[in-house]
């Protein structure tokens, strides 16, 4: 593919420039306007180098903005096209959910103004940047882990010796993905219930050994053949579903997760309609995978704790 021009001034400039030049762009997209002075502020430029700054972006994008003498700043053109953020979407609504919830500060980001946003949900304690940063020198490292752990048997927080492999997000919040030395499984454990993790001896089981970690199943998803037709496109629509369905491709171990969080692994007619907007299609497939690659894998594992018990 022929590289744009937008491409070509971007692999000239140097990585704070490309920095700026992307603020510039941020802004305009998301506030509708900026000044020299945002550019100043923010990176703690001259005044010149904001203005050639400018004169950069309108190589890339020369039809993105118009200058306004009266109001002394740079305006959103109606023609306006993103060159540079096109995938930032997800990311703004992120970075205002972060900062609403408390998670980052308002200076970290490249908003102008605060936004009206409200968030409403159960909070959850933070998880204890300790664990985390034990947690992934195990993962580097190939480490075993120990840490105490509240599981949801009812019983104290008990010690446990893992052996962690790789993080993953479910339903509001961060896991886990290792060995347990107490069961001999691989299994997920949620890391705001982890607390006093310290890295330890190296790691001795084969982590390709996880099957539910290592191969993908493809879920079909449809909108629940209970909802009047105009809501089943409304679902369509918003999954930006092709011909009535989606398929989501995700790991075994993770399909778990998305079935409950949608409650997928409801039966049908349980729950309204509008309960349970989606239904999977290929339901008994992906249990009998996720069960199937769970079965060997611990067979496998057995089988390697009996070699080492001989």
């Amino acid at each position: 593919m022929e590289d744009t021009d937008a491409d070509r001034v971007l692999k000239k400039a140097k990585w704070n420039v490309q920095k700026r030049l992307e603020f510039i762009e941020f802004r305009l997209f998301w506030d509708a306007r900026l000044n020299r002075k945002d550019l100043v502020e923010t990176f703690g430029i001259s005044a010149q180098q904001a203005s050639a700054d400018m004169a950069t972006y309108k190589n890339v994008a020369p039809e993105n903005f118009d200058f306004d003498s009266t109001q002394k700043s740079y305006l959103r053109s109606d023609s306006f096209t993103a060159k540079l953020i096109g995938g930032w979407t997800n990311r703004y609504l992120l970075q205002l959910l972060a900062v609403e919830s408390g998670w980052m500060d308002a200076e970290q980001t490249w908003f102008q103004s605060e936004q009206a946003v409200e968030v409403t949900t159960l909070a959850r304690k933070r998880v204890d940047s300790e664990v985390v940063m034990n947690i992934l020198d195990g993962i580097r490292e190939e480490r075993q882990v120990e840490m105490f752990y509240h599981s949801m048997t009812g019983t104290p927080a008990s010690q446990r010796l893992i052996e962690p492999h790789a993080l993953t997000y479910n339903s509001g919040s961060w896991y886990v993905r290792a060995w347990s030395s107490e069961h001999n499984q691989f299994r997920d454990y949620n890391l705001n219930r982890i607390k006093d993790a310290k890295v330890g001896d190296a790691a001795h089981t084969d982590r390709s050994l996880d099957f539910q970690w290592h191969h993908t199943v493809d879920l079909i998803i449809i909108p629940n053949p209970e909802l009047p037709s105009e809501k089943q496109a409304a679902v369509e629509y918003e999954y930006e579903m092709v011909d009535g369905s989606s398929s989501i491709n995700c790991r075994l171990s993770v399909s778990f997760y998305l079935m409950s969080e949608y409650n997928l692994d409801v039966e049908p007619g349980k729950l309204k309609p509008v309960k349970q907007q989606l239904v999977l299609k290929n339901k008994e497939d992906v249990i009998q995978a996720r069960d199937v690659a769970q079965k060997l894998s611990i067979d496998a594992l057995n089988r390697v704790a009996s070699t080492r018990s001989k």
